[in-house]
């Protein structure tokens, strides 16, 4: 065992900063799916805005290119599988099931499977030393730290349960999806590790996932289930998504490596809590008011995250690729 430094704590807020501002970017991309009529459009708007922004900072980056060839050679060299480079395809896929998901079971559900599924997986992935961080014991107190947390999520959305509908398939969907974004963040920590550069994973992470959004977007318009909009010129702020997108896939990169999958799921699930009752104090929709259920799920939250830092379970050091 090892006991927590302030570099820890310093990841665990930065994962609840980063999760804050997915919030912003959710506002934003949901903002672009309603004037496009197509979630599937607006994420890879949000993925090709923020890949466009990754190849300026790479031209102007000497060492944000070095990083993307250090990620290259790896490849090639088998100190990374080929597939470890893939964890943009997890998002792609996560922003389809989502734009699927939530018309069909609610905003508030989906939002707890995802949840379920993430905190779920990321005792696994610590289980089975995925993430650069190493292998962690499952021990009751992670176990119910990580239950907590769940429970914070339902109390924080308990209000919006009316909306909610309860269809099998996409109800399975959003939970598996939830499991898959743990893996994926652990994938991208071995590639950020390669690269010694936490932007050159992002710039990987971003081509796979604007590559296959793509392909996605394209069987649409070819089966006659979607065509393609013409991009609004205002407001401007709802092209945000990618460089929010760019800031927590290159900080949660790096935050994986100190914290584990585990304590960096529940920092950003808290931030994200946190990033909700900002909005719906500084920014809210019309119609929308400050929940209680947010703020006591929140703090439920945050103790939970309290809980899981308490002490680092870490017990084998992971493998530096």
């Amino acid at each position: 065992m090892k006991s927590l430094t302030s570099h820890h704590y310093f990841a665990q807020a930065i994962a609840i900063v980063v999760g804050a501002f997915t919030v912003a970017q959710s506002r934003a991309n949901g903002e672009l799916a309603q004037i496009l009529g197509s979630g599937v459009q607006a994420a890879l708007v949000s993925f090709g805005t923020g890949l466009l922004l990754l190849i300026f900072l790479t031209l102007i980056s000497r060492s944000i290119r070095t990083g993307c060839f250090k990620i290259i050679s790896a490849v090639r060299e088998q100190k990374l599988k080929q597939w470890q480079v893939l964890g943009g395809m997890m998002g792609a896929i996560f922003v389809t099931i989502q734009s699927i998901s939530v018309p069909l079971v609610g905003v508030a559900i989906f939002t707890v499977l995802i949840v379920a599924g993430q905190t779920t997986s990321s005792l696994l992935v610590d289980k089975w030393g995925v993430s650069p961080s190493g292998v962690s014991a499952v021990t009751s107190r992670r176990v119910f730290a990580a239950m907590f947390a769940i429970v914070g999520v339902v109390i924080a959305v308990s209000d919006r349960f009316g909306d909610a509908q309860f269809v099998v398939a996409p109800l399975i969907a959003s939970f598996l999806i939830g499991c898959v974004v743990s893996f994926q963040h652990a994938i991208n920590g071995h590639v950020g590790v390669a690269a010694g550069n936490p932007v050159s994973a992002a710039v990987m992470n971003f081509i796979t996932g604007t590559g296959l959004l793509i392909v996605i977007f394209a069987v649409q318009i070819f089966s006659g289930h979607a065509t393609l909009q013409p991009l609004p010129s205002s407001p401007l702020w709802i092209y945000l998504g990618g460089s929010i997108g760019v800031a927590f896939i290159a900080s949660a990169t790096w935050a994986i490596r100190k914290l584990g999958a585990l304590r960096f799921v529940m920092g950003s699930v808290a931030g994200q809590l946190l990033g909700s009752l900002l909005i719906d104090l500084f920014a809210p929709t019309e119609g929308t008011k400050v929940s209680f259920n947010l703020v006591i799920g929140l703090a439920i939250t945050l103790v939970a995250v309290l809980l899981a830092n308490r002490k680092a379970h870490v017990i084998v050091p992971a493998e530096v690729v």
